[in-house]
C-alpha cells in the first residue's frame, strides 16, 4: 500500500486494485473506502508514519459495497472507535444480508473483472449509519452525500464543496484520463449519475480508481461525461 499526499488535508491510500482517500479536518481524521479486507494494521501503520493519531478517525464513509472498498472498514473502525456510514441501498449488502449484484459486463469487462475478484472477499461489516441523498456530514467544512446509483443501487460520490473536492467511487474512473467507471449493475443509471456529479464542477477529482486529478478537473469530468 503507498500512502501519497494530493493536498494539505487530503491524503491517497493506494492498493493493489483501489484505493482509500484520508481527509484531514483540524481535530478528527475521516476514511472514504477501507481497501482491502486484513489491511488495517497496515493502514494504521501508514497513518502514523505520516504523523497522524489513528485514534483521531472518526468517521470511514463507504461509498458501496464493493469488496475493494468495504475491505478493511470493519476492523478499523472496532481497532479505532470509527463510525462506519453507507447509503441505505448497499448496507444489507455490507451487512452480508444480501448479496453483492452481479455488473452486467461488456466483453471487455470480463476480464478485467475476474481480476478484480482476486482482491479478497470482504467480510460482513457493519453500518452504524445509513445515509441518503443530501445528507451533510460533520467534516470538510460539510460533506454532501450524492445518490449517484448505476454502479450499484446504493453508490454515493461525497462532494466538499467549500474544499471543491469530489470522491466519485467507482461511477468514475481515472486510470487512462477521466473516463466512465466500469462493472456497473446498470450502465444507463451509471451515466446519468456520472452526468449529476459533472455538474458539480470540482477542482480535485478522487475516483475509486486511478490517480487524483487536480488540474482541469471540472472540464475533464464534463467531456468524459458526454
Amino acid at each position: 500500500m503507498d500512502f501519497l499526499a494530493i493536498t494539505p488535508r487530503l491524503h491517497m491510500l493506494r492498493f493493489p486494485i483501489g484505493q482509500a482517500y484520508l481527509w484531514q479536518d483540524d481535530e478528527e481524521l475521516t476514511l472514504i473506502d477501507a481497501g482491502w479486507p486484513g489491511a488495517a494494521p497496515e493502514i494504521e501503520a501508514a497513518l502514523r508514519g505520516a504523523g497522524f493519531d489513528p485514534g483521531r478517525l472518526r468517521r470511514i464513509v463507504l461509498t458501496h459495497g464493493h469488496r475493494d472498498h468495504v475491505g478493511s472498514a470493519g476492523e478499523l473502525a472496532d481497532r479505532l472507535g470509527a463510525e462506519i456510514l453507507a447509503h441505505r441501498l448497499d448496507a444489507p449488502v455490507i451487512r452480508g444480508e444480501a448479496p453483492v449484484p452481479d455488473p452486467t459486463l461488456l466483453d471487455w469487462e470480463i476480464p478485467l473483472h475476474a481480476h478484480g475478484l482476486t482482491v479478497p472477499e470482504a467480510p460482513p461489516t457493519r453500518v452504524d449509519r445509513e445515509l441518503e441523498d443530501g445528507d451533510v456530514l460533520d467534516f470538510g467544512g460539510g460533506a454532501v452525500v450524492v445518490h449517484a446509483p448505476g454502479h450499484t443501487d446504493g453508490s454515493i460520490a461525497i462532494h466538499l464543496p467549500r474544499h471543491d473536492v469530489l470522491f466519485t467511487g467507482d461511477t468514475v474512473a481515472s486510470v487512462q484520463g477521466v473516463t466512465f467507471g466500469v462493472f456497473h449493475v446498470d450502465r444507463d443509471r451509471a451515466m446519468t449519475s456520472m452526468r449529476r456529479l459533472s455538474d458539480l464542477k470540482p477542482s480535485v477529482l478522487c475516483c475509486g480508481h486511478g490517480d487524483p486529478v487536480t488540474e482541469d478537473a471540472a472540464a475533464r469530468l464534463k467531456a468524459a461525461a458526454g
